[in-house]
């Protein structure tokens, strides 16, 4: 399938702020119950020594970012490890939770722009199950600013444009109808719009159907490295890592 830019309702401004927090905590819940990006821990562990900093900046971290189980064994082998939760449209009850939950995170209260990310946060960049939100030229950007300021960066996707993804999006409105009473921190108003008023299913699906349909692919990601000003000066890594029944696609960089 041909990669369609279209549009996730997550995404808009005008879409409302506790609508989007229940679906990005629905995301969040899934990666970190079900360890979808386990077998990407040794890829992100070898990151982290070669920066030598132990500090994670996650981008576009939604209802907490992919990194709360990855962190358990991240720690292991990284002391003093910290990491920073950051988003355009921050989810605040999110993080905070998170924080509770483990003094590894900390997080940015303002907007922050993956494609511009301010000069104090500093370490290695990541980005769970994002990376699709972005056109091309964004997506070219993010990769820019990571190569401008020497970052090293690394993107995950625990999804790909292809059938299998998109059927299983159509039955996601049974996961979000069976896990939402597990999803902490608990709120009455994921309640009633999960159960009495289906708004959660309906854009947890739509918008899923939408990311696999926006998904880059290997060789496109490739070529987004390749339109990069001074792609040269880093190393990457671009592939699948197998995960589950699936994969983790990743485009990894680090300064040479």
């Amino acid at each position: 399938m041909k990669r369609k830019q279209l549009f996730e309702f997550e995404d808009q401004s005008w879409f409302p702020g506790f609508l989007r927090n229940y679906l990005t905590d629905f995301l969040q819940f899934i990666s970190n119950q079900f360890d979808i990006y386990k077998n990407v821990t040794p890829l992100l562990s070898e990151l982290v020594k070669k920066e030598g900093n132990n500090t994670i900046i996650d981008l576009a971290s939604g209802g907490g970012g992919g990194l709360y189980r990855l962190s358990n064994r991240l720690q292991e082998e990284h002391r003093g490890l910290k990491i920073i939760l950051t988003d355009y449209y921050p989810n605040l009850k999110a993080f905070e939770y998170v924080h509770k939950q483990s003094n590894l995170f900390s997080y940015e209260t303002q907007s922050i722009d993956a494609r511009k990310v301010p000069n104090h946060l500093k370490g290695v960049r990541t980005q769970f199950l994002s990376l699709h939100h972005f056109r091309e030229e964004d997506a070219v950007q993010i990769l820019q600013n990571a190569v401008d300021s020497k970052s090293p960066i690394a993107l995950f996707e625990s999804q790909e444009r292809n059938v299998p993804s998109v059927l299983a999006m159509l039955f996601s409105p049974i996961n979000v109808l069976l896990m939402t009473p597990f999803i902490k921190p608990f709120s009455i108003g994921r309640i009633i719009f999960t159960y009495l008023i289906p708004l959660v299913p309906l854009f947890v699906m739509l918008d899923g159907i939408l990311s696999a349909l926006r998904t880059y692919t290997i060789p496109e990601m490739n070529e987004l490295i390749s339109r990069v000003n001074g792609y040269e000066n880093f190393e990457w890594k671009v592939g699948r890592q197998k995960s589950g029944p699936a994969g983790i696609l990743y485009l990894i960089g680090s300064p040479k």
